[in-house]
């Protein structure tokens, strides 16, 4: 079935987050706004301290850059309280015209995260705190009477919301619970483990979606689905686009540009983010070939449909 885009189909660089890679994350982030890409991300490891705390950096990462938007991806909502949360990233939207995304997750990683002195959470309660974080962000925006809220996990009295609009809010979602929530809830979603277009964890999961999108009186197409894509990027093509389980490890510009193209038009995805693995730095190759000839390959296939 051909799904027709209904939006904008973005396209966005993950960037380097070593404490030792500060150049290059500046660096590669002034490139991507150079080139016209449309987003930049940061994953959000505040545990690590060999990484650079991601809201501190996109803070510089705004300062470098002039259009690009930028996004943590994925916000480690439990060590961050959704008020304190809220005015962050209203702060940051507000200095930068506009140029934020809001990624969450439930919180992973639940060793690391406890050794911050996060109260333990169960998984049930996660996925609840996470869908009132979102309703929190969501009521401490956009200007209005003051807030009062008493919920299970968060609690503000009479606190005059700030007056920049809510920012996109990306859930990154992988159970049945976390992808209703998403429906319910959010602006879009971002399938785990590198799923790609093709997966049967994205066939499976986003019907979840949708359903809870309807129920909740929400329009499924306005819940855009956004790939993190990594693999191997080269000019000429390759012999081998996926391993033995079907999933996407890379291939050349032409075939990367066959397979978004796809994606897009048959898959209705909205959003691709190339990463590399932790601690590893996008080299100039990659970076031109994947900025300068797949994305706009990709442009003009949609653009001629």
């Amino acid at each position: 079935m051909t799904v027709t885009p209904h939006r904008n189909v973005l396209f966005g660089l993950g960037l380097e987050t070593g404490v030792h890679q500060v150049s290059e994350m500046l660096g590669h982030s002034r490139l991507a706004d150079d080139a016209g890409l449309d987003i930049v991300s940061l994953s959000d490891h505040p545990y690590f301290a060999e990484r650079i705390d991601a809201y501190a950096a996109l803070g510089f990462v705004l300062g470098a850059t002039s259009d690009i938007t930028v996004a943590p991806i994925m916000t480690n909502l439990p060590s961050r309280p959704a008020p304190m949360l809220a005015r962050t990233v209203t702060g940051l939207s507000a200095v930068s015209g506009g140029r934020f995304v809001l990624g969450l997750g439930a919180g992973g990683l639940e060793e690391e995260i406890a050794a911050l002195g996060v109260p333990h959470l169960s998984p049930a309660a996660r996925v609840r705190a996470l869908e009132e974080a979102i309703m929190v962000v969501r009521a401490l925006s956009g200007g209005g009477d003051p807030v009062t809220l008493e919920g299970e996990f968060y609690q503000v009295t009479g606190l005059t919301p700030a007056a920049a609009p809510t920012p996109p809010i990306w859930v990154g979602a992988l159970g049945r619970k976390t992808l209703a929530v998403t429906g319910r809830r959010a602006d879009g979603w971002i399938p785990g483990h590198l799923a790609d277009w093709r997966s049967t964890l994205v066939a499976e999961s986003r019907p979840i979606i949708d359903e809870a999108a309807a129920s909740a009186g929400r329009d499924p197409a306005d819940i855009a689905t956004v790939y993190n894509v990594s693999g191997r990027l080269a000019r000429d093509p390759l012999p081998q686009t996926r391993d033995d389980e079907g999933r996407w490890i890379g291939g050349g510009v032409a075939q990367w540009a066959e397979e978004l193209t796809f994606a897009v038009l048959e898959g209705g995805a909205d959003a691709f983010i190339y990463l590399l693995p932790p601690g590893d730095v996008i080299d100039d190759t990659t970076l031109n070939l994947w900025a300068h000839e797949v994305v706009p390959a990709v442009r003009e296939a949609i653009a001629r449909r």
